[in-house]
């Protein structure tokens, strides 16, 4: 039983992250939305999480870069915090958002943090010497 949550957990952070990758291509202008003012390019830095995200969600489908990938995938995680603070302190520039989903954003933010290192963390994935 607990391996099938390992599956289902691991397949949660697959797809939010490729899912997410992709939507930096296919809907950039959110993505620069949210964005603190104070951070430069941000064409450019949507472009780029967007591939590094696809890549470190690729990487989970290998046993032995699942490791590798989930201490990247908390880094990236950690790197866009600040959209989501900014989201937060500023719910006026989100009129189309409910301001209890943008408190809840840094909630799930936590939360996919614990899954990340949960699902990508384990002996369970290792491959024997």
């Amino acid at each position: 039983m607990h391996k099938i949550f390992s599956y289902i957990g691991l397949t949660i952070v697959f797809v939010w992250f490729m899912g997410g990758g992709i939507t930096h291509f296919t809907n950039p202008n959110f993505f620069m939305a949210i964005m603190p003012p104070y951070i430069p390019m941000h064409l450019e830095l949507v472009y780029l999480s967007g591939v590094l995200e696809i890549i470190f969600a690729s990487m989970l489908l290998v046993p032995s870069m699942r490791q590798l990938a989930g201490y990247l995938l908390i880094a990236l995680t950690l790197a866009v915090t600040p959209a989501n603070i900014y989201m937060w302190q500023n719910p006026e520039a989100f009129p189309d958002i409910e301001p209890l989903f943008l408190s809840a954003r840094l909630i799930i933010q936590v939360l996919l943090v614990v899954l990340i290192g949960w699902v990508t963390r384990n002996t369970r994935w290792a491959h024997p010497a």
